[in-house]
């Protein structure tokens, strides 16, 4: 299995140190990329798992928005994100809506909210009250036996 590291290169020893607890192998570190022997991973590890691994330790780095990791068989690829292309991300996760400050979002949902309480006695007048659940009978407690019933 073949780690292409791409930019992540500075950081290619402390991956392979923390990929190999988890793959069961010691994973080579040369030039911009990482070799593992595939006779020597653990059984089982599969190429989607090292990529969650390589997420997990670009997580730990503080850079995971900043990188994507690509699988092609047994070739994994980390690839930077470029500006251009982060932001279209941004878009398509979320729809921008207009961003007012803070202030005037605090006002508008207070008006959100004095029209409701304004709408609901209307509504309060027109459906029925729920009628009360009737009263649980008390529970029989046992006697104590006193030394007369003995």
């Amino acid at each position: 299995m073949k780690v292409v590291l791409g930019t992540l290169k500075d950081n290619g020893d402390e991956l392979a140190t923390f990929l190999e607890p988890r793959v069961g192998a010691k994973p080579a570190f040369s030039g911009g990329e990482i070799d593992i022997e595939d006779g020597s991973l653990r059984e089982g590890v599969k190429p989607r798992q090292v990529k969650t691994y390589i997420k997990r330790f670009l997580y730990m780095k503080g850079v995971r928005k900043k990188y994507r990791v690509f699988v092609s068989g047994k070739e994994l690829t980390i690839q930077e994100i470029e500006v251009g292309e982060e932001e279209e991300e941004e878009k398509k996760a979320a729809p921008k809506k207009e961003e007012a400050p803070p202030e005037e979002e605090a006002k508008e949902e207070k008006e959100e909210v004095k029209e409701e309480k304004t709408e609901e006695p209307a509504e309060e007048a027109e459906k029925p009250k729920a009628k009360k659940a009737a009263p649980k009978k008390p529970r029989t407690t046992k006697k104590k036996k006193t030394e007369e019933d003995a």
